[in-house]
């Protein structure tokens, strides 16, 4: 299949793909973390037409959108002016619009739980699928929403047992939640998973497959 994993540049889930023989490339407009020639750096929204078989979008801007960030619409950051917010906010929902709505056949766009203002203005907005890290053999919690088009729920792969709150290792479970300000915040808290990148890989691909022979 043509893959397009956009708004990534870990190559995570490129190589997930890749390993099963698919047509997979990754877009950003950010460079690529390694060395590779499947990546192009450019806005996603220019390759969008370019005839992929499934579009994942796996960590489209979220700061304005998710839930956690909602605060910041009524009282912004130091430095940052209410009208500032609405427009990034505004541009972060045209982009996961453009995504959502993209001409191609499977769509996966992911994202946190976004607040009402976000949903409002996402066009043809669809309830997501929750899924976690740990699901798939991944030791950390995210929670993370999963918006579908013409492709099914994830089922979890290999299931972790959740560490004990208060303990060592929950602390390392909640590194993203825990990780403190700093230039390189938003790229681990936008952090791929290999196992779920696995999944997506592996369960996704099939059912598109499926699908299209039907």
């Amino acid at each position: 299949m043509r893959v397009l994993i956009a708004c990534a540049t870990s190559c995570v889930a490129l190589d997930a793909f890749l390993s099963r023989g698919h047509d997979a490339w990754q877009c950003d407009i950010l460079p690529a973390d390694k060395p590779t020639n499947r990546h192009i750096q450019d806005d996603v929204r220019n390759v969008l037409g370019w005839g992929w078989d499934l579009l994942i979008v796996s960590n489209p801007p979220c700061t304005r959108l998710c839930n956690s960030g909602v605060r910041w619409l009524s009282k912004p950051p130091s430095g940052r002016s209410l009208s500032d917010m609405w427009r990034e906010l505004d541009e972060g929902a045209a982009l996961f619009s453009d995504c959502l709505n993209a001409p191609i056949p499977h769509v996966a766009v992911e994202n946190p739980v976004m607040h009402k203002h976000a949903k409002e203005r996402i066009t043809g907005w669809i309830k997501p699928q929750i899924v976690q890290p740990w699901w798939f053999g991944d030791p950390a919690f995210k929670a993370t929403g999963l918006y579908l088009r013409n492709l099914p729920d994830l089922v979890p792969t290999s299931r972790l047992t959740p560490p004990a709150v208060g303990t060592d290792e929950h602390r390392r479970w909640s590194a993203i939640h825990r990780c403190p300000p700093g230039p390189d915040r938003w790229k681990i808290r936008s952090k791929t998973f290999p196992g779920m990148a696995d999944a997506w890989a592996t369960q996704w691909t099939t059912a598109a497959t499926e699908r299209a022979r039907a």
